[in-house]
């Protein structure tokens, strides 16, 4: 089942509904999303656990969470 905005912002708290469609349109899941966000905040220790990689989904997901680096900096 596809994901709903007020899903979204249970994990990602406020978001805005441009971001939130983004989101809804991948077809990803409550679950993907948690996933994602899991993987985002704690790559290393999901590694080191043994967790698969995550789905292509889920890691389309983690790319969209992701911070943009700012490229003029360093």
């Amino acid at each position: 089942m596809t994901i709903t905005r007020e899903e979204i912002r249970q994990v990602l708290g406020p978001v805005e509904d441009g971001f939130a469609a983004e989101i809804v349109a991948t077809g990803a899941s409550f679950q993907d999303l948690m996933e994602a966000w899991t993987w985002l905040n704690s790559d290393e220790a999901l590694i080191n656990e043994g967790h698969h990689l995550p789905s292509p989904r889920v890691a389309e997901l983690v790319a969209m969470l992701e911070p943009e680096q700012d490229e003029d900096h360093g």
